[in-house]
C-alpha cells in the first residue's frame, strides 16, 4: 500500500506536467512570474490520464480558474479500469491522506467516485471542494447547504440525443437500455424516466443491469429482436472469465460488429468506438464552470455556498458514418452539416 501511494503520486505529477504541455498559451501555463501567490489545488480525479473526458475537464477548470500561479497535483483513483470496492476504498484513502498531508488550498474532484470515496468526507470542514462530472444528486454526498462543497452536474442530454437518432431512423419505438455497475447509472437512468414523456411514441422498453461480458453477450442477442435501439450507458465493469473488467473500447468493437441495433450514448468517447451517435456533454464546459467558481472562492473570497450547483448546458452532436454504413442507414444532409462526423472505425486507423 505504502508503495503505491508513492507510485501513485510521483506518476500523477509526471502526467499533469505531460498534459500541461499540450496547453500552450492558456493562461495558467503563461503564470508563474506575475508575483501573485502561489495556489495549492489537488485534483482528484475518479477516473485516470489520458482519458480523454478527464484531459477536458482539467483544461477548462484552469482556464476558467484563469490565474497566473498555480501548483497542481493531480490523484488518478483510476476506477474505470478497477472498479471494485476495495480499490475504491484504497484509492479514496490514500487520496485523503495526500490531503491531509499537502493540505491543498482547494481540491477539484471529477465524478461521482471522487465524490462518495473523498469529498463526501470533508463535507463543512475548512477545505474548500469543488467538484464537475457529478451525475447523482448533491444531497446523495451530504453536499446540498455544505459551507465549503459546491460544483457542476452533468447532466446528460437524453431527448436531444433520442431525436437525433429518430431523424436517422424514424422507426425507432422501444429503447433498451444497459448498464453496468457502477454508480453513475442509476441517476442517468431516473432522469431518462422523468423525462421520458418528452418523447412521443417512445418506451424504455427493458433496463438491463449486466456483470459480465459473457452477460452482455447473450443480453444483447436477446434484445435484436425485442427493441429497435439501445442506449449504451454503463460499459465499462463487465467482468471475463478471470473476473477483469473488459475495456470499454472491446465491449463497442464487439456491438458495432454484432449487433443490428442503432445505439446511442451521451458522451463522445463513444463514438469512434462504434456507438451510432450522442449529443455528448462537455467535459471542458464541464471543467471550466468549476474553474470559474474556484476562482470565486480562492480570488474573489465567495463562500462556496454562494454558487449554485447546476448542470452546464452545452450539447454537441455526433455521428459515426461507419457505423450508419454498416447498419444501412443513409444521413441527412442537414445532419452531416451540423454534427460531428466520425468517419470511421477507432480500431481500423
Amino acid at each position: 500500500m505504502k508503495f503505491y501511494s508513492k507510485r501513485v503520486r510521483l506518476m500523477s505529477i509526471t502526467v499533469v506536467g505531460l498534459v500541461w504541455g499540450l496547453f500552450v498559451g492558456s493562461p495558467m501555463a503563461e503564470g508563474q512570474q506575475s508575483g501573485a501567490t502561489t495556489l495549492r489545488i489537488l485534483h482528484v480525479m475518479s477516473y485516470h490520464l489520458p482519458w480523454e473526458w478527464n484531459v477536458d475537464q482539467l483544461k477548462g477548470f484552469k482556464h476558467g480558474l484563469n490565474y497566473p500561479n498555480v501548483r497542481f497535483e493531480v490523484f488518478q483513483m483510476d476506477t474505470k479500469r478497477n472498479s471494485s470496492e476495495s480499490w475504491k476504498q484504497k484509492t479514496g484513502e490514500q487520496a485523503r491522506a495526500l490531503i491531509e498531508s499537502w493540505k491543498p488550498d482547494l481540491v477539484y474532484t471529477n465524478d461521482d467516485n471522487a465524490q462518495a470515496f473523498v469529498a463526501k468526507q470533508y463535507v463543512n470542514g475548512s477545505i474548500p471542494f469543488v467538484f464537475s462530472g457529478v451525475n447523482a444528486s448533491p444531497d446523495k454526498y451530504g453536499f446540498t447547504g455544505s459551507s465549503n462543497v459546491s460544483g457542476v452536474l452533468e447532466q446528460e442530454h437524453f431527448v436531444p440525443t433520442v431525436n437525433l437518432l429518430r431523424k436517422m431512423v424514424p422507426s425507432v419505438k422501444k429503447i433498451a437500455v444497459i448498464l453496468d455497475d457502477g454508480p453513475t447509472w442509476p441517476g442517468v437512468v431516473s432522469r431518462m424516466r422523468a423525462q421520458i414523456h418528452q418523447l412521443e411514441g417512445i418506451t424504455l422498453h427493458r433496463i438491463e443491469k449486466v456483470k459480465t461480458y459473457a452477460e452482455f453477450k447473450t443480453v444483447m442477442a436477446e434484445l435484436q429482436d425485442t427493441v429497435d435501439a439501445v442506449a449504451m450507458l454503463g460499459v465499462f465493469t463487465f467482468k471475463n472469465d478471470q473476473g477483469v473488467n473488459v475495456d470499454f473500447t472491446e465491449v463497442l468493437k464487439w456491438t458495432a460488429e454484432n449487433s443490428k441495433l442503432p445505439d446511442f450514448s451521451f458522451w463522445g468517447s463513444r463514438v469512434p468506438h462504434g456507438t451510432l451517435c450522442a449529443v455528448t456533454v462537455s467535459g471542458y464546459a464541464q471543467g471550466l464552470a468549476a474553474g470559474q467558481i474556484a476562482r470565486g472562492i480562492l480570488v474573489d473570497g465567495r463562500s462556496p455556498a454562494s454558487f449554485l450547483m447546476e448542470p452546464t448546458l452545452k450539447g454537441k452532436p455526433v455521428v459515426s458514418l461507419a457505423r450508419a454504413k454498416k447498419l444501412g442507414i443513409n444521413i441527412d444532409t442537414d445532419i452531416l452539416l451540423s454534427a460531428q462526423v466520425i468517419e470511421t472505425f477507432e480500431w481500423k486507423k
